[in-house]
């Protein structure tokens, strides 16, 4: 059937194909950490950035100054373009509450 017959049908029937409104429903929930500092954060990222724990724990001290920490900041404490392009990406989701890092799973 032509989409001008679908769309334009004088008939009282629907021909149209709808797709139904599927709400997902997970059976875990997922674990998330309760207090999120700069060691759980840059753990939460992962892909390497975890090694400069220690440097912006030093340097910046409070996750709540990472979480407006510049890129000029970062630059001048010797983290990397492609790492420093991880961790603003992630504190801006964080703080509009699109991310937040998991908790490890428990291993069974």
């Amino acid at each position: 059937m032509a989409w001008g017959q679908l769309l334009f049908s004088k008939t009282t029937k629907s021909t149209a194909y709808t797709t139904p409104a599927v709400a997902r429903f997970f059976s875990k929930s997922i674990p998330y950490e309760v207090k999120v500092g700069i060691p759980e954060f840059l753990n939460g990222i992962g892909k390497g950035v975890e090694t400069h724990v220690g440097k912006l724990e030093a340097e910046i001290g409070d996750f709540q100054k990472l979480l407006v920490t510049r890129t000029l900041k970062l630059k001048t404490l010797g983290v990397p373009c492609k790492h420093r392009k991880l961790i603003l990406k992630y504190t801006h989701k964080y703080r509009l509450g699109l991310w937040r890092p998991r908790a490890e799973p428990v291993k069974s």
